[in-house]
């Protein structure tokens, strides 16, 4: 009887702030000290690097919202930890360019980690990561929502989130592997559900052949649910992610999945403290663990309901609908961004604008050109 296959994944891993300070000391293996025995016990370990690791005086690309960037030592910290493989596929990985891309890659090789789901293009980026062990393979396909870290034929960058893409790969996979695994990074920051478009999408993976899909991306934990017999998890949590401003909040709470392969597939989950207090992780007691379970079972159940699913999606995007507005439609000053935030001042909607702009996001093709016309003016 052939032993099980146990895969490990976790997610966020962005040694910035107070991470990065410890690292390359003698209090380094204390930052994911709880963690090593549960990771160095499966055959392999997955973590996602959430960010380039830049040894060069490269500058940041022309983006929205935050650059981030670590030290090349973080591989290091990784590799001791258990961790053999990282996913690649994300909004930050080409934070610093394609010469931060590069650094990355080198230092992941330097300390002996695989990579998947970003490269020096298109193809590379896409390339499925097979691990094989016990006389079985399994392939990782890892791919990310469109930011601005995505690859082209002819530039480096991550592997974009492309159903149709996507199927292609897990069928080519299917034919190489005994089981198929599809990691993603997606979905609202900070919201702890998937939108309805991400289950109809995750769903559609396991229709096509993957065993199990993973996501992280939105800062907070989400629940799972079990479709045609393949776990979908939609969100991790930051695995290590230490930022500022960021205490005692749902940020600073994740799990890892740990997924057995055997003549069935399950699964077990670890949920921790991350960057809170300290600038570590810790598994949580019995009481706080209980916690976290029941709210993951609260998600799952919503997740379980299409119109509850639905209905929760709308209501989170109507609390966020004036910042949104406010983006799209100006206000430049940030006290007439204030007023208008609180209802004080009216956004000069112009109804045919509405209907223009809600025209070019909608419609596939007018989507595509509104995105080059974009991409043009920076």
């Amino acid at each position: 009887m052939e032993k099980e296959i146990k895969i490990l994944i976790a997610g966020d891993f962005c040694p910035k702030d107070r991470v990065a300070s410890r690292i390359g000391t003698p209090t380094s293996g204390e930052i994911l000290h709880d963690m090593e025995p549960i990771i160095k016990s499966c055959d392999l370990a997955i973590v996602n690097l959430e960010c380039p690791l830049v040894t060069s005086e490269t500058q940041p690309i022309v983006k929205e919202g935050p650059s981030l960037k670590s030290i090349p030592d973080a591989a290091n910290l990784l590799k001791d930890s258990g961790f053999s493989l990282a996913t690649m596929a994300n909004n930050h990985i080409l934070d610093y360019g394609e010469v931060g891309l590069t650094d990355t890659i080198n230092a992941l090789k330097k300390a002996d980690i695989s990579r998947v789901g970003a490269g020096i293009n298109s193809e590379d980026a896409k390339r499925v990561y097979y691990f094989r062990k016990n006389s079985k393979t399994i392939a990782i396909i890892n791919c990310c929502e469109h930011e601005f870290s995505i690859a082209t034929d002819n530039s480096a960058g991550a592997n974009p989130l492309n159903p149709v893409q996507q199927w292609y790969d897990i069928n080519e996979a299917k034919r190489h592997a005994d089981y198929v695994i599809v990691i993603v990074h997606g979905g609202h920051e900070h919201y702890s559900l998937p939108s309805p478009r991400m289950q109809e999408t995750y769903r559609f993976f396991i229709d096509a052949g993957a065993d199990a899909v993973i996501n992280h991306h939105q800062h907070c934990y989400s629940g799972y649910e079990v479709y045609n017999g393949r776990p979908i998890f939609y969100g991790l949590g930051n695995f290590c992610f230490d930022w500022e401003g960021k205490r005692d909040s749902k940020w600073n709470y994740g799990y890892m999945v740990e997924l057995h392969f055997d003549t069935t597939i399950r699964f077990t989950l670890y949920p921790y403290e991350q960057c809170n207090k300290t600038p570590d992780i810790r598994l949580l007691n019995f009481k706080e663990k209980k916690q976290i379970e029941q709210n993951i079972q609260a998600l799952n159940a919503i997740i379980k309901s299409p119109s509850q699913l639905q209905a929760e999606h709308n209501k989170w995007i109507r609390q966020d609908e004036r910042n949104w507005l406010i983006s799209i439609f100006g206000a430049r000053n940030r006290y007439i961004q204030a007023l208008m935030r609180h209802g004080y001042l009216p956004f000069g909607k112009n109804q045919n604008k509405i209907k223009a702009l809600l025209n070019k996001v909608t419609c596939e093709s007018h989507r595509d050109k509104l995105i080059q016309v974009l991409k043009a003016q920076l």
